[in-house]
């Protein structure tokens, strides 16, 4: 891709961007990435960990996190360039043109929709579990309720859900900090021991499980276009947000084996288990709450990430342009949004979403991979829409180290996975080349 065509899709998407407006600080973007990061998953996570690896399973999640900052590095440099709202679509866009963006964007897309779809419906499962007595109806009334509330809120303007999203990050976070603060004090050292030294491959199978808890930077980015200076805002929330979430991830693994010891790699609700351990049955009962928390500000963070992605795909031509519409007073893509919510209502609420599901990790491994050929291409270049450009050390090798730990987790993944994955990218060929001529007519006219 030349500099012109460069400069011609980043003029283009950069205009339009210029209707959205820039409100997300560092502590909010930060906040959207913990949130989006740490979901319903930590509450059961602890015990996947420690059958595989016992008391050493925090090895697994420092190797995870290690790999992960790889990733995170190429992500914050390609971030600080382009601050255009789309997040990794528009990094890869940018870098490599329209098509191998819309490929990342739509893979991307595909894989936060199915987890943001499933997150939705497993809440609408807590609830139901919460009160036994909501028939199945009233369950799917009140995920609807759910995800149309934060569409609402959505929609009247991004500095308000920003700041519910901070709220919500430290009223999940209470419980579990809770947790490990009452849990040092209870739990036994001998449960901590190490009774076997895990081999490399048992700290390698660890690793790509866990490695799915510190997902959620992607989607986070997303709305770049709202984001102050990105050049430093970026970088700034990813490394503050990446920290805090290791040490919390480790804390917790440490405190619920210290608490049950053996039993943890059996236990279907650990956190619950270990809290009734250390504070009775009142503890449980704190983290089966701070669960649905969780949960509920997990999918508050990405339906403000979410539909921005569709609003990039109606902005660039691929998708109705009526998708890139921003709301005359409050400025916000409300269209979009409105679409996100229906798709997410229905994949929710009758769990079409679990045929595909299994896509949903390859596919971001995949956009990653592209991001950090990205963060290279656009050093090489030195593109930059907005600000200083973010200095990454070992800028000339981060990104081929990234891409050989992608190229690892990716020789895990199965057949029936890279043909689901398939299927997409064929899918978003035909979308892209459907919409060729008419992205053509109107660069032409602009």
């Amino acid at each position: 891709m030349n500099d012109s065509i460069v400069t011609e899709v980043t003029s283009s998407a950069a205009a339009s961007d210029g209707r959205l407006i820039r409100v997300i600080g560092v502590w909010g973007l930060a906040a959207g990435i913990v949130n989006v990061t740490i979901g319903g998953g930590i509450f059961r996570l602890p015990s996947g960990a420690a059958a595989t690896l016992g008391a050493a399973a925090p090895l697994a999640y420092l190797v995870c996190a290690a790999s992960m900052g790889l990733i995170v590095l190429c992500l914050a440099s390609a971030g600080s360039r382009v601050s255009m709202t789309g997040g990794p679509y528009a990094y890869v866009e940018t870098a490599f043109g329209p098509f191998v963006g819309f490929m990342s964007g739509m893979l991307l897309w595909v894989g936060i929709t199915l987890a943001l779809s499933a997150v939705a419906s497993f809440f609408a499962d807590a609830v139901a579990a919460v009160v036994p007595a909501l028939p199945l109806w009233g369950k799917r009334v009140a995920l609807v309720v759910m995800l149309v509330a934060l569409a609402a809120a959505n929609v009247r303007g991004v500095a308000a859900v920003a700041r519910f999203n901070t709220v919500a990050t430290v009223a999940k976070l209470v419980p579990l900090l809770v947790l490990v603060v009452a849990g040092a004090f209870a739990m036994h050292s001998d449960n901590l021991r190490w009774t076997i030294t895990p081999t490399g491959g048992t700290v390698a199978r660890a690793s790509i499980l866990l490695l799915f808890a510190f997902l959620g930077v992607e989607s986070a980015l997303v709305p770049s276009g709202e984001v102050i200076n990105p050049s430093r805002t970026v970088p700034r929330a990813i490394f503050s947000a990446m920290a805090a979430i290791t040490v919390i991830y480790l804390a917790i693994q440490v405190v619920a084996q210290g608490l049950l010891g053996a039993a943890l790699a059996n236990d279907p609700t650990p956190l619950a288990s270990a809290a009734a351990v250390a504070l009775g049955p009142a503890g449980g009962t704190l983290i089966l709450v701070g669960s649905l928390i969780s949960m509920f500000g997990y999918v508050s963070g990405m339906m403000l990430a979410v539909p921005r992605m569709l609003f990039a795909f109606g902005r660039d031509g691929f998708l109705p342009s009526a998708l890139a519409r921003t709301h005359p007073a409050w400025h916000t893509p409300h269209v979009a949004i409105a679409v996100q919510v229906g798709l997410v209502a229905l994949l929710a609420t009758f769990g079409i979403f679990e045929k595909l599901a299994v896509a949903a990790n390859v596919t971001v491994l995949l956009v990653y991979a592209a991001c950090c050929l990205a963060a290279f291409e656009l050093r090489r270049r030195n593109v930059q829409t907005g600000g200083v450009p973010m200095r990454v050390p070992f800028a000339s090798v981060v990104p081929w180290a990234a891409l050989g730990v992608i190229a690892w987790m990716l020789s895990s993944v199965r057949q029936n996975e890279w043909i689901a994955a398939v299927v997409i990218v064929l899918f978003a060929s035909v979308v892209y080349a459907l919409t060729l001529s008419s992205r053509r007519a109107r660069a032409a006219t602009t």
